[in-house]
């Protein structure tokens, strides 16, 4: 396989060149097995910020020095001694060993004005010329006119072809909205003589420090506060010395509030007017000269359970504390969530990515699936066909925090359901931005009349009253359900705070299963190191008849088909083909002849063993006619205790990634969440779920 690689070239520091490598690494991730990243020069010898991030969060399998070239100082010394060639082919030895142990390089060079005095050429583009890989331009926006940016857009591609490099594409990252608006009707008129251009506007929280970064980077001290709280971002600070009523009319989003460890009615206006709802939402606190509140002030904030807000001590006096909160500079660090997301968001929703796409298949595996591949291709096809989920457990705070990610993403719109100023103000208590979901407070929308309407003709042959419709419409559940049968949403996800059968009932009462299909089943997405499995049912049936386990089966392949992954059924059981004689092996026979009787498109086998099913050796022995043997890609197990033991077994012997589970069966897609479940699993599971509400056709 020819290894295939590209360079990201920028002008200028602060450009946000780990935006545009986080977009590329995005795309390879979801083709491409074994990534590297190099960087063949870097700012010093500590450790750089962008290498590490790159490394951790992404996974990669290769070491820090090996993602590295050389210092600024190393070339300033290189070109000093007249030694730059030899530097040259230092670094390309070092790309040619990546080259030849990995599938694709991903390369990252210094900001150009970095190296101005020290070598009258751009030694990004000699890099990328001696390494062989195509040049991403990237310009900033900050401060430049749109024809500023234009004339940078004519000169640099001038500069790229005569440097004798492959322009790949162009970036200009940082505009404001005025500017990347005219700029983008100016590029139509020459768009067609350069490379692809993509435009990517200023995103002001991008540029913003997170509290934790700058109780890192100032060595602030926490007063108060949880960790998560130290994820709000900082957009201002706010200086405050006078009175409560004062400081009310000028405080802004996002502040940061400044003022002495004595001032106990100061910090408990902020927490009141945070907790209000009435004001603007404060990132948080800090106090100055390492004077704190007195034990029984903490004690008293600390008793206020909704609140949350963090504080930092730092010494120091006030002016010097906020103009070193000023200089803290942003980062996008592999725990800034929400950061990352909305860098994620931003790029997929800017950039055409299908010929980046095909540029980087060449080197992509097509019999290889990872984990992270089987993620990152879910979210792409939920955000190619974006979808409303409704999330009716708006009172959780993980559901917040997960719907502030899916949005970020653009993977799917968000309905919550409650009372609005109940929502926002546990939003702008826990620091997160939720403005673009839709809320709808089922007690005063105007569609629970027609909902009630509805419930009850569906169910009035089952005893239901109009009363009893109403008293059902109540509850979140029975609401957001119908919301999907109506057509006002398209899938539900719920769970979280909630019992499976409380998700489950409204479904099977309301929307019901798909023809021929007569009961609601789940599989989960067993994500191994090369590949992804379906399991099926290990989470909703407990005993399934043949007539039942034929169903989860048809319903296993369906699913399976709609994620990309081609259906190759395996009906489990203790004994392969006749080896076995009993009840239960019976019931799994009679529900392969089922299974091929009313589906004769899908591969299916069994009964056969587990080993027999997923090891091609052992298959030649047991089974060597088969054509799903050795091969299989969906497991259906003969009832919830084995299936349900074998996912969790094979989950922690193996450190394979469990996704679901995945209901399957009914019309619309609603899906279930464990209460345990993290932020990740919800995000997961709604991005599930707009891909299954994206496929449904109506029977």
């Amino acid at each position: 396989m020819k290894t295939k690689s590209l360079y990201i070239s920028s002008l200028e520091p602060y450009s946000g060149s780990l935006v545009i490598g986080m977009g590329f690494m995005e795309i390879l991730r979801r083709r491409v097995k074994n990534i590297a990243f190099f960087r063949p020069i870097v700012p010093s010898k500590k450790t750089d910020n962008i290498v590490s991030f790159m490394l951790e969060y992404y996974d990669l399998k290769i070491d820090y020095s090996d993602a590295i070239g050389f210092s600024i100082e190393e070339v300033k010394s290189a070109a000093a001694e007249g030694k730059l060639n030899e530097l040259m082919q230092n670094l390309i030895a070092k790309f040619k060993i990546l080259e030849k142990n990995y599938d694709f390089v991903l390369c990252e060079g210094i900001a150009r004005s970095l190296l101005s005095s020290i070598v009258d050429f751009d030694i990004n583009f000699e890099v990328a010329k001696n390494l062989g890989t195509p040049l991403i331009n990237l310009l900033s926006g900050v401060n430049r006119t749109n024809l500023q940016l234009l004339d940078e857009i004519k000169i640099e591609s001038k500069a790229i072809k005569k440097s004798g490099c492959n322009h790949f594409n162009t970036f200009i990252n940082r505009l404001e909205p005025n500017t990347l608006e005219k700029l983008q009707k100016d590029i139509k008129q020459f768009e067609t003589s350069y490379p692809p251009i993509y435009l990517l506007p200023e995103i002001e929280e991008l540029s913003s420090p997170t509290i934790e970064e700058i109780k890192d980077a100032l060595g602030c001290k926490i007063v108060f506060g949880k960790s998560d709280d130290l994820r709000r971002v900082v957009k201002q600070t706010r200086v405050v010395s006078t009175t409560i009523d004062t400081m009310l009319t000028y405080l802004q989003e996002n502040d940061l509030v400044i003022t002495g460890g004595d001032r106990s009615d100061i910090i408990l206006g902020v927490l009141a007017a945070n907790n209000s709802g009435a004001y603007p939402t404060i990132a948080g606190i800090l106090l100055i000269g390492d004077i704190l509140p007195k034990e029984s002030f903490l004690k008293l904030i600390g008793g206020f359970s909704k609140i949350s807000l963090p504080i930092l001590s730092i010494s120091g006096d006030t002016l010097s504390a906020a103009l070193r909160v000023r200089e803290v500079p942003a980062q996008i660090t592999i725990n800034r969530e929400r950061k990352i997301a909305l860098a994620m968001g931003l790029f997929s929703s800017r950039v055409n990515t299908e010929d980046i796409e095909k540029y980087i298949d060449a080197a992509s595996d097509s019999t290889s699936m990872t984990p992270i591949m089987f993620e990152y291709n879910m979210f792409e096809m939920a955000r190619k066909n974006k979808k409303r989920i409704v999330l009716p457990e708006s009172n959780d705070d993980r559901i917040l925090r997960a719907a502030e990610i899916i949005i970020r993403r653009d993977v799917a719109d968000i309905i919550l359901l409650g009372k609005a100023s109940d929502i926002n103000t546990k939003a702008a208590s826990l620091g997160i931005n939720i403005s673009n979901a839709t809320i709808i407070d089922p007690a005063k929308s105007p569609l629970m009349e027609d909902y009630v309407k509805e419930f009850y003709e569906l169910r009035k042959s089952k005893g239901v009253t109009m009363e009893l419709a109403k008293d059902a419409m109540q509850g979140l559940s029975y609401f957001a359900t119908m919301m999907v049968y109506k057509g006002d949403a398209d899938g539900m996800v719920s769970g979280a705070i909630h019992t499976t059968s409380d998700t489950i009932r409204p479904a099977l009462q309301i929307i019901k299963t798909k023809p021929n299909i007569s009961i609601i089943s789940s599989i989960f997405f067993m994500c191994l190191d090369t590949k992804v499995l379906v399991y099926g049912d290990c989470a909703v049936n407990r005993d399934p008849n043949a007539e039942e386990l034929a169903q989860i089966a048809i319903s296993s392949a369906d699913t399976a088909t709609s994620f990309g992954i081609e259906p190759k059924i395996a009906m489990l059981s203790y004994s392969t083909g006749d080896s076995g004689e009993g009840a239960d092996v019976e019931k799994v026979k009679n529900a392969v002849k089922i299974v091929k009787n009313k589906r004769p498109d899908l591969m299916v086998e069994g009964p056969i063993q587990y080993d027999a099913a997923i090891d091609p050796i052992v298959a030649k022995t047991k089974l060597p006619e088969s054509k799903v043997a050795g091969q299989a890609t969906v497991f259906i197990f003969p009832d919830l205790n084995t299936g349900n033991n074998t996912y969790k077994a094979v989950q922690r012997s193996s450190n394979a990634v469990a996704v679901g589970p995945v209901l399957q069966g009914l019309k619309k897609p609603v899906n279930d969440l464990s209460r345990g479940c993290l932020v990740a699993d919800i995000v997961n599971t709604v991005a599930i779920t707009a891909i299954q509400a994206g496929q449904i056709i109506e029977g």
